[in-house]
């Protein structure tokens, strides 16, 4: 059992107050758009999100912190789960794992990893303190 002490919690609970205060930013068609707080994204894990004009982006946090984004629509099947995929890296390059067939896509590139002619969008992304 892991006993936290208050200074532990005190300081947690300011950082989950300050990851609230950062939007998570997409560059989309030449401006910044927002799509979430920070502190929405779990380290390790993606979340959609929807951009104004109807398109799916999943975001992604990993457990460095960096933030991704990429097209949510799996192009082998058609389906929006990419939110959903397993994150990894191959050759120091970040990737997300389909969670449907396993393809693999470069989270900077939106390239897919086992079949070369096949790409997804990527988004370059910022954070922007409120």
């Amino acid at each position: 059992m892991t006993t936290l002490s208050v200074e532990t919690l005190e300081t947690a609970e300011a950082a989950e107050a300050a990851a609230q205060s950062v939007t998570v930013e997409l560059r989309v068609d030449g401006a910044w758009v927002g799509v979430c707080k920070l502190g929405q994204l779990t380290p390790g894990r993606g979340a959609a999100a929807l951009l104004p004009d109807g398109r799916q982006v999943a975001v992604f946090r990993d457990r460095g912190g960096a933030l991704h984004a990429i097209a949510n629509q799996d192009p082998f099947t058609g389906a929006y789960v990419l939110s959903r995929g397993l994150l990894g890296s191959a050759a120091g390059r970040p990737y997300v794992a389909s969670p449907l067939l396993k393809q693999r896509f470069d989270l900077a590139t939106g390239q897919c990893l086992d079949d070369e002619n096949v790409t997804v969008a990527a988004y370059r992304t910022r954070m922007r303190r409120e």
